[in-house]
């Protein structure tokens, strides 16, 4: 069996963002709570081991809620980590906490630097501000500078991913994609994802998965991104679970989808660790164990 990838769970349930779609909600808590929790780090390093052994190349740092609310423990992990040697590690943000209070992410963007993180992937819904802070910050006058952030995780040396979820209201064609591309270039983007919003089949939270049901792309509207896709860009790969890499207008962009399941395939897409000390293939199912 091959992985590929390596998710690490930081942090707790705790978030600055308020998600309609979020899909922490709708899948089980596993034993995570609003508190950071105690990791198994015994645990921990086996499971670093086993993604050595399924030829992880990978690390992907990620949470059920924000994962930079605990810069400290993202620290440690990175301390753990640093005798495997993965050769790219990657987090996942909201970006929030990072451009509100530099006096204190800053520093810590500096250690993650030296310490081998390679690439922050940010959450985002659309490239207008007003639209993202529809959905991040609601209770908020105002969302980030997104430009200024990622100039300054440039300056850090980080590549930056804009990780773009699609809602009917959001990306939904190929003029509101072309425009997301543009932004993109306009500010170095070296990786663009675009994921049409999803749900699990049970779900934690109804508020949530109804939001989710009323606000999937159409048929018609996923269709036309991915046939302009196919016609306008350069195919460079198809990943494990079902994920196309294109050159578009020299742009990186990727079209990916989450809470996929493919139990015929010889590749796995994650190996997912929870803090408790449990590896899991897995986020919406919770028996499902290493």
């Amino acid at each position: 069996m091959r992985v590929q990838t390596f998710s690490i769970l930081a942090g707790s349930e705790a978030c600055n963002a308020r998600c309609p779609f979020c899909v922490s909600k709708m899948t089980p808590p596993m034993g995570i709570e609003l508190k950071e929790p105690e990791v198994n780090w015994r645990n921990f390093r086996k499971a670093c081991r086993l993604a050595q052994l399924t030829d992880v190349t990978t690390v992907m740092f990620t949470g059920k809620g924000e994962p930079t609310l605990f810069p400290k423990q993202i620290t440690r992990f990175m301390d753990e980590l640093a005798r495997y040697d993965f050769p790219i590690i990657e987090i996942q943000t909201n970006g929030i906490p990072i451009a509100e209070k530099p006096e204190i992410y800053d520093q810590y963007l500096k250690e993650w630097y030296e310490k081998g993180l390679t690439t922050i992937a940010i959450s985002i819904v659309h490239y207008d501000t007003e639209k993202n802070r529809q959905n991040y910050l609601p209770s908020k006058k105002s969302y980030i500078d997104l430009p200024a952030l990622i100039k300054k995780l440039h300056d850090f040396k980080f590549s930056v991913r804009l990780t773009c979820i699609m809602v009917r209201e959001g990306i939904n064609g190929v003029a509101e994609l072309e425009r997301l591309v543009q932004f993109a270039k306009e500010n170095k983007v070296e990786q663009l994802t675009v994921t049409p919003v999803n749900k699990p089949e049970e779900t934690e939270n109804e508020e949530v998965w109804h939001w989710t049901k009323e606000n999937h792309l159409l048929p018609e509207q996923l269709k036309e991104i991915i046939n302009y896709l196919e016609k306008n860009g350069s195919h460079l790969m198809t990943l494990s679970h079902g994920a196309k890499v294109y050159d578009l207008h020299g742009q990186n962009i990727c079209l990916n989808y989450c809470l996929t399941v493919q139990p015929e395939s010889e590749t796995m897409r994650n190996i997912i660790f929870f803090p408790d000390g449990h590896p899991r293939p897995y986020w919406q199912y919770p028996a499902t164990l290493f």
